[in-house]
């Protein structure tokens, strides 16, 4: 919870320091990326600790972390390349401590982010 919060409070700091024009109401027209699936990608990999996060260029680093349940540790870097919510706009790169994972669980965890998309889009009443 406070990694979408600190999200949302470096997104408000880094539009209110901008020297362009006013923000719109809602300020995620400022951003590139799709915002369901920037907030999906935080919500879904939410056991692993965020070393950066920068909305503009869609880029969000991980550290390693352990999913609950399991005793595997990963480390993710996903980039939301477009503001359309379209799976071509998501890229996911997971690793281990001993290297990159089976394709099986990355298209796993692509799917999740999706489907978290998509849930999020639903609730907020975009569709």
């Amino acid at each position: 919870m406070w990694r979408k919060a600190l999200a949302v409070l470096a997104l408000g700091a880094l539009v209110a320091c901008s020297s362009g024009p006013p923000p719109t109401p809602r300020g995620a027209e400022n951003v590139a990326v799709n915002r369901y699936l920037w907030a999906a990608s935080l919500d879904v990999l939410s056991f692993l600790p965020v070393e950066t996060a920068d909305p503009f260029t869609g880029v969000i680093t991980t550290g390693f972390g352990t999913p609950p349940g399991s005793g595997r540790a990963y480390r993710a870097t996903i980039q939301v390349s477009d503001p359309a919510m379209d799976a071509r706009s998501l890229n996911v790169s997971l690793l281990t401590r001993n290297g990159p994972v089976a394709a099986e669980t990355q298209r796993a965890v692509e799917d999740a982010i999706l489907s978290r998309a998509r849930q999020l889009r639903i609730a907020d009443g975009a569709l």
